[in-house]
């Protein structure tokens, strides 16, 4: 802490410098000033935490300086010491907020006694302000998540909606009550996956990255939401536009290629009556996002449901599971391609593919798999929770950049997957050959690396569950488990190099945050990564 001593009388500031215990109150800076105006200057530069003043002096005397305190630094505690046993000085004194009124000469034990409370003073509101300033912190990081959840409920149509809205009213500013809006919204899973690949296991950061472009093209003009319930959705609502609604949209995306180098499709609806018909505006403009054909069109922006035509028959990857697992068994790389590439064929004569089919179509392949492998695994252990592998973002459905089908990597998948099963199916007689030991060796040479269990099961092509509970049936550990274990053995090989910080080895066995890394390298090796180095480094 900082104390200023504040009197004309030089050997009245040393008096006081000698007979204050610094030590005991926890005080280590000292500083001095011959006047009121001298301290003024002080004050703004040091800032002392305590004051002790005269009352008389030259220039701008104690009365002002503590005028000047109350008003400018009331955090300050005050200490005022003075020659003159006047009232008028002493009500001065407490009006202004002062702590004590000491007369000289100066007691040690008085003196000491109110710096005492000044001290305790100052502590108590300090630790006051800190919890205000931690709680402002925490309200302000789960400010964004308050809004999205409001205007989510909203969106459903949950609560009340009056209170909804008058709450949201007190924090952003939304349309008047009756004002026609237009409504729009873009899914991260219709992005492909060189984009999703780049945020990995951060659906967060992705939806954070669209949300703000979004927000600094609309301005005043609009705002835009997550939906907490369907995450990946992100939700804009424009009003009092200056421009047609398909030009704001055609701006953000502009935004979104200069920073993401990609373009995202909408679902758009116009709203006739804010904010009773933003629940079914919102129902529309999903509806038109995720029945967009896939197979024509260049259009991002899409308003109306797309309608099958009453000759395209329903086409369910069930009806060729029988010949999928023929494929698969056979082991043959003909026989593989063969049943992937009547698939597309049929598919490709259909007149809409929409994001909606590409959905239920991988879900079903989900299934076929699950059910293809469950008499494989006979532990009857839940899937395992995973904390550092994480699910957070999709799988990566075969779009293009565009956002429409790429058939190359929708073969790839389909391909993929079999020759997974292919080899899950046929066991083919040897631990060493089976899938789970190849996924176990990506982990070993990419430790370093942000993985997601997601990531996995795409390159590999199975189901995020199948290799969770393979996993443990076959390495006795879980998948999290087994990648902390590699990384904690080379960062012990690490911490034998003194030259290396701690901070470094974490980032490079592929822990972002230093404190994290601390706690699994405890928990695995009952020490500190510092107490280790030290132990082991002579």
């Amino acid at each position: 802490m900082r104390v200023l001593i504040v009197d004309d009388e030089q050997h009245v500031r040393e008096a006081i410098e000698l007979l204050a215990d610094w030590e005991r109150h926890g005080i280590t800076e000292i500083d001095q000033a011959a006047d009121g105006e001298e301290a003024v200057r002080l004050i703004e530069e040091r800032k002392p935490q305590i004051v002790m003043t005269d009352m008389r002096m030259p220039r701008i005397n104690g009365i002002e300086l503590l005028t000047w305190l109350h008003t400018t630094k009331p955090d300050i505690k005050v200490l005022v010491i003075s020659g003159y046993d006047d009232f008028e000085y002493v009500r001065h004194t407490i009006r202004s907020g002062g702590i004590d009124y000491i007369l000289k000469p100066v007691d040690p034990d008085s003196l000491n006694e109110a710096l005492s409370k000044a001290v305790q003073a100052w502590q108590l509101e300090e630790e006051k302000r800190q919890r205000v300033t931690k709680q402002n912190i925490e309200m302000n990081q789960m400010a964004p998540f308050y809004m999205d959840r409001l205007f989510s409920d909203l969106i459903n149509g949950y609560g009340n909606k009056d209170n909804i809205v008058s709450q949201l009213r007190s924090r952003v500013p939304l349309p008047a009550d009756g004002m026609e809006c237009n409504v729009a919204v873009l899914c991260d899973d219709q992005f492909d996956e060189g984009l999703l690949s780049k945020f990995r296991n951060k659906r967060q950061l992705l939806s954070f990255a669209l949300v703000n472009i979004c927000n600094e093209l609309l301005k005043d003009q609009g705002i835009t939401f997550r939906h907490i319930d369907k995450p990946g959705e992100v939700i804009l609502l424009c009003w009092n536009s200056r421009l047609p609604f398909n030009d704001i949209l055609e701006r953000i995306n502009d935004g979104f290629y200069s920073i993401l180098r990609r373009k995202s499709h909408f679902g758009a609806a116009k709203m006739n009556s804010f904010p009773d018909d933003l629940p079914k505006a919102y129902s529309a403009a999903i509806q038109a996002l995720c029945s967009r054909n896939l197979l024509t069109g260049k259009s991002w922006i899409h308003r109306e449901r797309a309608i099958e035509s009453e000759n395209s028959r329903s086409l369910r990857l069930s009806s060729y599971e029988e010949q999928f697992k023929l494929a698969a068994l056979s082991g043959n790389k003909e026989r593989i391609e063969a049943a992937t590439d009547e698939w597309l064929r049929d598919v490709k004569e259909r007149d809409l593919v929409s994001p909606e089919h590409l959905v239920r179509w991988n879900s079903e392949w989900d299934w076929i798999q699950y059910h293809w492998t469950e008499n494989e695994v006979k532990s009857t252990q839940e899937p395992v929770e995973d904390t550092e592998i994480s699910q957070d973002l999709p799988y990566a459905l075969p779009y293009s950049e565009e956002g429409m089908i790429c058939w190359d990597r929708w073969r790839e998948q389909i391909s993929g997957r079999l020759y997974a099963a292919s080899r899950v199916l046929t066991q083919l007689h040897s631990k060493d050959n089976h899938i789970i030991h190849d996924i176990a060796q990506y982990l070993e040479q990419h430790y370093h690396e942000e993985i997601s269990l997601q990531q996995i099961a795409g390159r590999f092509f199975l189901s995020r569950e199948y290799i969770s509970r393979k996993f443990k049936q076959e390495f006795g550990v879980t998948l999290s488990d087994f990648l902390g274990r590699i990384r904690i053995n080379k960062a012990k090989a690490l911490l034998l190099n003194p030259q290396i910080r701690i901070v470094q080895i974490a980032e490079m066995i592929g822990y972002q945050d230093e404190k994290y890394f601390s706690k699994v390298f405890k928990k695995l090796e009952g020490i500190t990564p510092n107490e280790y180095r030290k132990t082991h480094i002579h």
